[in-house]
């Protein structure tokens, strides 16, 4: 039987990814319509309901697994003017969109710090463990998107930097081989035992070095 301390721990885990994947797609959708490009928008997608940006498969493996996606914002890069800037812009709304409400969770975190919060009162002790994930979930969710492999947000950001006749060829190897390069690096260490699991490392020490800078001041 499912007790209420297990529903409590499951809403902590599951609320900041919900919200911040949530705010990653709108940042994206609402970027794109400002760079002119109301795909979107016509689409239903400029919006906080997380319910529009759902997928269900990755809901799925958010409840089952502890990491999941959301639908990708549909974008229209003719509509983007100008097109390089936009294109890059909304590629880096989402993970900026991440970073951004990390920093508000660790100003909370500071400010619950500097005032000598009552972590002996069970609001203040669950209010720091919401802050705390959702501080780590949005540190993840940045580091991890900016990965530059299809179909991460990086890899788009990545293009858009190259010389335009480098461009196709790039996409080619992305767009067929892309997404098996991060399914790889996601799933064989799980199975395989490797010398480092590379985005375990990754992720480790992006947190521990904003959680290092956000809540002690040094580096």
């Amino acid at each position: 039987m499912i007790n209420p301390e297990q529903i409590t721990n499951f809403v902590l885990m599951l609320a900041p990814l919900l919200l911040s994947l949530t705010l990653h797609e709108y940042a994206h959708a609402r970027t794109a319509l400002a760079f002119g490009d109301p795909t979107a928008k016509l689409m239903g997608r400029c919006t906080l309901n997380p319910l529009v940006h759902l997928d269900l498969v990755g809901t799925l493996c958010l409840i089952f697994a502890n990491f999941g996606w959301a639908k990708p914002v549909p974008v229209n890069p003719n509509n983007l003017h100008p097109r390089r800037l936009g294109d890059i812009m909304v590629s880096l709304a989402g993970p900026l969109s991440n970073l951004g409400l990390a920093v508000v969770c660790g100003v909370g975190l500071r400010l619950m710090i500097s005032f000598n919060a009552d972590m002996s009162s069970p609001v203040m002790d669950g209010l720091w463990t919401i802050l705390i994930r959702t501080f780590g979930v949005n540190i993840c969710l940045a580091v991890f998107n900016m990965i530059p492999l299809f179909p991460l947000d990086g890899h788009h950001v990545l293009r858009e930097h190259l010389p335009e006749h480098m461009q196709a060829g790039f996409m080619y190897w992305q767009m067929r081989y892309g997404q098996f390069a991060l399914m790889a690096l996601i799933v064989l260490p799980q199975f395989i035992k490797l010398p480092i699991d590379p985005i375990g490392y990754l992720f480790s020490h992006a947190v521990g070095l904003a959680a290092r800078i956000v809540l002690f001041g040094v580096v």
